[in-house]
């Protein structure tokens, strides 16, 4: 075997877009999205002109700490039953992370957590789990719901719950439509992604990253933006990523006005059939809480995206490559104090954002004065 570093970027892409454990994380365009914050380089294992495997790295340097930190989102692509594969492309990688003064290597793959094999390869190779939360504490969701849509569409309605189905239904009665979006609908999509961050309590990336992100994805088919419409007025809208035959749920924004139409239902089956239109066989929600409590804040998205029917599924989690002892260890002792620092920051650039607004609001009621 041997190893490929940034090499042919279209074999690259095929060999992501057909593996099975393909990903949209683990393109070339992606790697661009991130580019702001994030160096990147690629790595390509052969064997007899074969692709056996593939993975994209992420480099970061770490606050505090001042090492770097390798990530690979959803990496590698290969079979990780095969441990020749696994095991000579992590020790290709250590080669890069030594290159690049990394202090580890973390990946989340896509593998089911009922696969104790790989689990043990991981483990057997030296990594070591480092996230067990049942919400969203890791970087990429560990709980998701994913919907085979090889079925017909009528097979996938029928399979709704009664609930949901009814949702759709009502949505198109009073006349709620589903249009694709551009660019140019994007800040409208924005304020409404704010206006959701401030009533779901989440901070919203800025109207430029989405901007990035469509710019770095649409041209090659990654990307697609969907809004629904009513009386005239964009209520709600979706962003779904595109990768071979799977289709991720990105991001979901809707309005505090007409709710009661239920155009986030709608807005749903409209892009799976999209998804099944563009020879999708899997449509993943993305992320849903493991704590499946009815009292926990978060068991209301859990049951919106149940209601489609999907698998509800458990990812293996995250596992750091530890390459640096010491380093990690200070790393992981800063993490808390880090992410205590950033949340309050977070919360307050928030607290000032919704107090923006409703003085606006104030102000367009009452003619606009002070």
């Amino acid at each position: 075997m041997e190893a490929i570093i940034n090499g042919d970027k279209q074999e690259y892409t095929k060999f992501v877009e057909t593996h099975p454990k393909g990903h949209i994380l683990q393109t070339l365009e992606w790697a661009q999205v991130k580019s702001d914050n994030w160096r990147h380089v690629y790595i390509m294992i052969k064997d007899a002109d074969e692709i056996k495997a593939s993975m994209l790295l992420l480099i970061r340097k770490l606050p505090v700490v001042g090492k770097n930190m390798i990530y690979s989102p959803r990496g590698p692509v290969c079979d990780m039953h095969d441990m020749n594969v696994l095991s000579f492309l992590m020790n290709e990688v250590k080669k890069l992370a030594k290159q690049y003064n990394a202090i580890m290597l973390k990946i989340d793959p896509d593998i089911k957590a009922e696969d104790k094999t790989v689990v043990n390869n991981l483990e057997s190779l030296g990594f070591k789990k480092s996230s067990e939360g049942l919400n969203f504490e890791g970087i990429q969701p560990r709980f998701v719901f994913r919907l085979d849509i090889r079925p017909s569409l009528d097979e996938l309605m029928a399979n709704l719950h009664n609930k949901t189905r009814y949702n759709i239904r009502l949505a198109q009665r009073k006349g709620v439509s589903v249009r694709m979006g551009t660019r140019e609908d994007l800040p409208v999509f924005h304020k409404i992604m704010e206006i959701t961050g401030l009533r779901d309590n989440f901070v919203v990336r800025s109207l430029e990253y989405f901007e990035k992100m469509y710019d770095c994805l649409y041209e090659k088919g990654y990307l697609e933006l969907a809004l629904a419409e009513y009386k005239g007025e964009i209520i709600s809208g979706i962003i779904c990523l595109f990768c071979g035959d799977k289709c991720w749920y990105l991001y979901g924004a809707s309005s505090n006005e007409h709710r009661n139409v239920m155009p986030n239902y709608l807005l749903q089956w409209e892009m799976i059939k999209r998804a099944k239109e563009r020879g999708c066989t899997m449509y993943d929600f993305r992320g849903v809480s493991g704590d499946l409590n009815p009292d926990n804040p978060l068991y209301g998205l859990y049951r919106f995206k149940k209601g489609f029917n999907g698998e509800f599924t458990e990812f293996i989690g995250e596992f750091d490559l530890v390459l640096s002892p010491f380093w990690y260890t200070m790393w992981q002792k800063a993490v808390p104090a880090f992410r205590k620092v950033r949340s309050r920051a977070m919360l307050v650039l928030k607290r000032s954002k919704g107090a923006a607004d409703n003085q606006a609001r104030s102000g367009q009621d009452n003619g606009g004065m002070d």
